[in-house]
């Protein structure tokens, strides 16, 4: 769309030359509807070129065929200007200033009055005045210009500086060139101008403002041209819709010649079930959709709901990065105090060892001098010598300390009333008030260093529950990191210096020490199991296993430096006891058999290589000749009973491991290395009678139970086969001498190690026929 252009109007400058009527004017001969009108004529007839001059000088603009005129005046003052020639009429040559503007309408006026008088007038002006155009004036400017350029010398008449001539030039040349204004010199005095001068600038000036005002008028009317143009369309446009309106409306007229269909009740109702069925489809579909929306918002605000309590970033935050610090601190803790934890298990393991091994070498050097001195005291009975024996000083001194002690025990049992008590069977374990004072002493010592270890620590770093309790929080309010980070891995190694610290006053051998369970540590590890969060259904809880890595990775340990070094497997309430932690460790707490494994098989490699030990070392029945030991009263028979009953002792301290050890370890043990080898040796050198009866009974008593379940056995095991005889060979000799009470016991004894096809044979060979039914009850 053309905008319509600015209308300028601009004050015309005065100028006293002549020459700026004819230079101001222009016409545009191609412009459509507008024709140059000479203005009236002044007072007086002025001559030809005068009348040329006044027509050029008031030109007007008459609108044509389009109906509405608009006249534009176009007004020049004049000045007089020194040098300037006179008026041909003598006058002055400028009109009054009310006549410098001209109204339209009287152009108008005169136009509609005399059209024939303009007409003719027109072609006068057009005959005598010929203006030329713009084009025309700039080349003729141009060639004057290039003219005076090609001058050999410089005019003495042009005394301001060319300045503006070049910077035309240069402008004509290149217009981008041209300088701003800024750029240009300006003069501060006005200079002399020639007449030449003063009519090229008048003529120029003239020529660009006439151009700038004929482009102005071509613009309006382009303008005004596309204004009408817009506004016949509209109106067509508006006719085009009204009658199309009209048309629609006719057509929308209802025909009343149009028949339709007959229409019954069934069809609509045909059709009105069709559209109920198809708006209950939608409403259900509809209402399905509400209900999922429902439940898609109610799992979005719990969603929202569990993210906004778990999501605290800061808190979580800070949380973990305490319990990196407690850990970190805890471990350099733990670093720092387990050189001192080793230092002090160290001494109570070196106090313990050294009392074991006082114990041992008494035993044995008691042993060693006693059946010296007893091996002296036969060979002076074979040769009959009346002198007395000679005995060093040494030798005496441990005899008598021997019997001093055993004196201590017989008197201990009466007090008591344990009579049936046999000489042997006791444990020689007893210290000196010096040697017990000493062993308490530094007992003492070492449990002051064991309470100073962790004196200077928080209890948040020495309290095993403490600790727990921090790892529980943890567990509680992210179990999934806890989980990820194998905790329940961990805590066995983080807390195995601090159980170590508790078991450093436990002995296991003592029969008063304190069992695992009562322990503070096990107590602790057993709720922190309980409280976890953890399904109890899951095998492979991690928490579940902290208890059996404990038990592996520190007790077991522990009870195998005890079974090596300390335990005397000769002393019965050391095994009663050590059994007893060892059963409720390997029984009660074998729940990963994987883990568990190595450390029992070390214990019970242990066990059993220190009981062959105790067999080949500790077990000594010497034989004398019948004659020394039918007297019971004798040294020599005291001493082999002695000796008997202490290696039967070590027989059921061995059978008491049944359950623990394997079957066969008990009786290759037991049975082949003990009873064949030593006792059953000692019986056949003993004197057939009640003693021996009650022997074979009190073996027969420690054979586990379990060996003889089977109701389907005739025949007891094999390595009972020398026993069995014996047995049947006691009961021949003692079936002459009829000692039936003790046939009867034999008897019994064979039925209870299911050796029942011998008690059979033997019963029919002497026809006992009283106890057969001792064998049908079996």
């Amino acid at each position: 769309m053309a905008h319509r252009p600015k209308r300028t109007f601009r004050q015309r400058r005065a100028d006293s030359s002549d020459s700026d009527s004819a230079e101001e004017r222009s016409v545009e001969p191609g412009a459509p509807g507008e024709q140059a009108v000479p203005g009236p004529a002044e007072e007086g007839s002025p001559p030809e070129g005068g009348q040329a001059e006044a027509a050029a000088e008031r030109p007007l603009r008459v609108r044509g065929p389009r109906g509405r005129g608009r006249g534009r005046v176009w007004a020049t003052s004049r000045r007089a200007a020194p040098g300037a020639a006179p008026r041909a009429d003598g006058g002055s040559g400028a009109p009054d200033e009310e006549d410098g503007t001209y109204d339209a309408s009287e152009t108008k006026d005169d136009q509609s009055s005399s059209s024939d008088s303009s007409s003719s007038l027109e072609e006068e002006f057009s005959s005598i005045v010929n203006i030329p155009d713009a084009a025309f004036i700039q080349a003729a400017r141009r060639k004057r210009e290039l003219a005076r350029a090609q001058e050999d010398y410089i005019s003495l008449d042009v005394k301001h500086i060319s300045t503006i001539v070049d910077t035309k030039k240069d402008s004509d040349k290149d217009p981008e060139s041209e300088p701003d204004d800024h750029e240009k010199r300006i003069p501060f005095t006005l200079k002399p101008q020639t007449l030449r001068q003063r009519m090229a600038e008048e003529t120029t000036t003239g020529n660009e403002e006439t151009s700038e005002e004929s482009q102005e008028d071509e613009n309006q009317d382009i303008w005004e041209q596309q204004q009408m143009r817009k506004a016949v369309k509209i109106i067509k446009g508006r006719n085009i819709d009204l009658s199309h309106s009209s048309e629609f409306q006719t057509v929308k007229k209802f025909d009343t010649s149009i028949s339709f269909p007959p229409v019954n009740l069934e069809i609509i109702k045909k059709q009105l079930n069709s559209r109920l069925t198809l708006l209950q489809d939608t409403h259900r579909s509809h209402q399905r959709e509400y209900e999922k929306y429902v439940e898609d918002v109610k799992s979005s605000k719990n969603a929202i709901q569990n993210l906004e309590n778990s999501s605290n970033q800061a808190l979580n935050f800070k949380f973990y990065k305490s319990m990196k610090i407690y850990v970190d601190n805890l471990i350099d803790c733990l670093n720092e105090k387990i050189i001192n934890i080793q230092e002090i298990e160290s001494s109570m393991h070196a106090l313990l060892l050294k009392q074991a091994m006082t114990f041992m070498k008494r035993r044995q050097d008691e042993l060693k001098h006693e059946s010296t001195y007893l091996q002296q005291l036969s060979r002076k009975a074979e040769t009959s010598t009346n002198g007395s024996l000679a005995i060093d000083e040494k030798t005496q001194w441990i005899l008598e300390e021997i019997e001093s002690r055993r004196a201590q025990r017989r008197q201990a049992r009466a007090l008591s009333g344990n009579c049936d008590h046999q000489e042997g069977t006791s444990s020689d374990d007893e210290l000196s008030s010096a040697d017990m004072a000493d062993f308490q002493k530094s007992q003492g010592d070492i449990l002051q260093d064991h309470k100073k270890i962790f004196e200077d620590v928080h209890d948040d770093f020495c309290n095993i529950q403490n600790i727990l309790l921090k790892f529980q929080q943890w567990r509680e309010k992210f179990p999934d990191s806890y989980y990820e980070a194998f905790i329940g891995l961990c805590i066995p190694k983080l807390l195995n210096p601090l159980i170590r610290v508790q078991l450093i006053d436990w002995n296991p051998l003592k029969f008063d020490s304190i069992g695992l369970k009562q322990m503070p540590w096990f107590t602790s590890i057993e709720k922190f199991i309980d409280n976890s969060m953890e399904d109890s259904k899951k095998e492979d809880s991690s928490d579940k296993k902290i208890l059996s890595a404990v038990i592996n990775k520190t007790i077991i340990p522990r009870l195998t430096d005890f079974v090596e070094f300390i335990w005397d497997p000769l002393s019965t309430s050391q095994t009663t006891s050590l059994i007893a932690h060892c059963r409720m460790i390997l029984e009660e707490h074998s729940t990963c058999e994987n883990e568990v494994s190595k450390g029992k098989q070390d214990l019970l490699k242990s066990i059993v290589s220190r009981m062959k030990k105790a067999i080949e070392d500790d077990v000594y029945i010497p034989l004398y000749p019948k004659s020394a030991v039918e007297n019971k009263t004798s040294p020599h028979s005291k001493f082999q009973e002695r000796q008997f009953w202490s290696a039967l002792k070590l027989f059921r301290n061995i059978l008491f491991w049944n359950g623990l050890l394997p079957d066969d370890t008990l009786k290759e043990l037991g049975l082949g290395k003990l009873l064949n080898r030593y006792l059953i040796i000692a019986l056949l050198n003993a004197v057939p009678g009640p003693d021996i009866v009650k022997k074979c009974n009190q073996i027969a008593a420690y054979l586990p139970e379990k060996w003889f379940e089977n109701s389907a056995m005739r025949t007891s095991i094999s390595q009972l086969e020398n026993f069995i005889q014996f047995l049947l060979q006691s009961a021949h000799k003692l079936s002459r001498n009829e000692f039936r009470d003790e046939v009867k016991e034999i008897i019994l004894i064979l039925v209870k190690i299911r050796a029942l096809n011998q008690a059979e044979s033997f019963i029919e060979e002497y026809h006992l026929d009283h106890l057969k039914p001792v064998i049908n009850q079996v």
